[in-house]
């Protein structure tokens, strides 16, 4: 069986390395490309798809798990592999959330990458070693991680936003952003924003700054 493969990415020189991997495999085919999310939602939806893979962040417009979520909740829908540099709790637990049957780095070894897009097209789920770690973690403790929502508002704190701007953001009131960092603190041990953003950075919640 042929499995019809849509590459959503914003930079063509990742869509062509993926593009060079998987024509070289048999029973894979590249059916369309796409540079935007709002792209790889409309073509997913034409129903000559039967995988995605997805990029988490593009330059403009819908991120990664936002079209994840658009394409999935569609019925008959195409899976979603996806597949990026990302692998904190910031940005796995919104596509997971999202509806992704797999997640993949884009370090992941040529065959593996093969392999994940056969198990996503039976329905089944591939998570990159180091997402499966901190899955089960949160598993195990669930009263001390982070929620998807805690993880988002600590992401924008790291990126310098206020509480306002935060509250702006994800359409919360200033108050609810503020339990939600109360409850982060708590969890991470920590009393102040800097302490928060250092500790969940040392745990793979965000992501290192370059």
């Amino acid at each position: 069986m042929t499995i019809r493969l849509l590459l959503a990415d914003d930079h063509p020189v990742v869509r062509a390395g993926l593009r060079a991997v998987l024509e070289t495999e048999p029973d894979l085919v590249i059916v369309a490309e796409a540079a935007t999310a709002e792209e790889a939602v409309d073509l997913a939806g034409r129903g000559d798809v039967d995988v995605v893979l997805m990029d988490l962040r593009f330059k403009d417009g819908m991120t990664g798990a936002e079209a994840t979520a658009a394409i999935t909740a569609r019925p008959g829908a195409p899976r979603v592999l996806v597949v990026t540099t990302y692998d904190t709790d910031a940005d796995t637990l919104p596509a997971i959330e999202a509806g992704a049957t797999g997640y993949l780095l884009k370090d992941a070894p040529p065959e593996d990458l093969a392999a994940a897009v056969r198990t996503a097209a039976a329905g089944h789920t591939t998570l990159a070693p180091a997402v499966a770690n901190r899955l089960v973690h949160r598993l195990r403790t669930p009263g001390t991680t982070l929620t998807r929502r805690e993880a988002e508002v600590l992401a924008l704190v790291a990126d310098g936003l206020s509480n306002q701007a935060i509250g702006s953001r994800l359409h919360l009131t200033e108050g609810t952003v503020k339990s939600h960092l109360a409850r982060v603190y708590t969890k991470l041990d920590v009393g102040s924003r800097t302490a928060a953003i250092a500790a969940a950075t040392d745990l793979g919640i965000l992501r290192r700054r370059g």
